[in-house]
C-alpha cells in the first residue's frame, strides 16, 4: 500500500500507542506535503515567468478527497497565487489533521477513538492498528540516509525533508544518527540529492517546506507583538 506524503507525515507525527499528535505545526507541513503530491503528479506547476505563481494543469478528480479539495480551491481562485500563499491557505482547510487521519482510518492503518482530558473535554485520538505502512516508510527513510543508495526514490527524499520541517525525524533516527548524518539530511532537505526529479518540482516542494518551517516563527512573532500591544499603553 503506497501512502501519500501527507499521510506518511501524519503517521510519523502520531504516537503509535496513545494516538496523539506529537508533530509541530502539522497543518503547515501537511499543506506543503499536499502541494508536493500535486506537483509530483503534474496537477500543478510553478510558473517561473509569472512571479512564481502556481498554475493548475489538471483539475480533474484525483480520487483522493484531500488532494481534490486542495485542487478545487486552487482551480477556482480567480487569480493564480504563489506557493507560499497556498501553503498558508491549505493549512487553513477545516479540520485538515482529522481529514488526513480519517483517510488512514479508512485504509485500516489507524483507528479513531476518543479520550477524556481533565475529565471534562473529549479529545480525538488515532492509535495505530496496522504498523506495516509506517514501518516500511521508516525503513526506506533509514535506508536513504544510512545506506546512501545510488538510486533515490523521490518521495522518500521528500518525506525526509517534510519530516525534518515537522520535527519528527526523531521518530525515525536516533539522536546519534541524526548528529552523524546531519549534513546528508540537510542536503536531502534542500533537494540536492533529487537529481531524478525535474528542477521545478524540487524548487516548488522546497519553497513549500520553507514556508511550512517559517510560518510557526512568523505566527509566534505576530502573537508576541499583539500581546505586547494589549499590555502596554504604547500604540502599535
Amino acid at each position: 500500500m503506497e501512502i501519500k506524503l501527507y499521510e506518511g507525515l501524519m503517521l510519523l507525527a502520531l504516537n503509535d500507542e496513545k494516538g496523539t499528535n506529537e508533530g509541530h505545526y502539522i497543518e503547515y507541513t501537511g499543506a506543503a506535503a499536499i502541494l508536493a503530491e500535486l506537483l509530483l503528479s503534474q496537477r500543478i506547476q510553478v510558473n517561473k515567468d509569472n512571479k512564481d505563481k502556481v498554475d493548475v494543469l489538471d483539475d480533474s478528480p484525483t480520487g483522493d478527497p484531500i488532494m481534490d479539495e486542495a485542487l478545487d480551491k486552487m482551480a477556482n481562485k480567480k487569480k493564480p497565487d504563489t506557493l507560499k500563499n497556498w501553503v498558508m491557505a491549505l493549512a487553513q482547510i477545516s479540520k485538515l489533521k482529522h481529514k488526513i487521519a480519517e483517510q488512514l482510518v479508512a485504509d485500516g492503518i489507524i483507528k479513531a477513538d476518543e479520550k477524556k482530558v481533565l475529565w471534562l473535554f473529549t479529545q480525538k485520538i488515532y492509535p495505530e492498528v496496522n504498523p506495516e505502512p509506517e514501518k516500511h516508510l521508516k525503513r526506506e527513510m533509514r535506508r536513504l540516509v544510512l545506506d546512501k543508495p545510488l538510486e533515490i526514490h523521490p518521495k522518500i527524499a521528500l518525506m525526509v525533508a517534510l519530516a525534518k520541517s515537522a520535527y519528527v525525524l526523531d521518530q525515525v533516527f536516533s539522536k546519534e544518527e541524526l548528529k552523524k548524518h546531519k549534513q546528508l539530511i540537510e542536503q536531502i532537505a534542500k533537494g540536492e540529492e533529487l537529481g531524478t526529479i525535474a528542477t521545478d518540482v524540487i524548487d516548488g516542494v522546497q519553497a513549500a517546506v520553507m514556508v511550512a518551517t517559517m510560518m510557526p516563527a512568523m505566527m509566534a512573532a505576530v502573537t508576541a507583538s499583539t500581546t505586547a500591544c494589549t499590555t502596554t499603553t504604547t500604540s502599535c
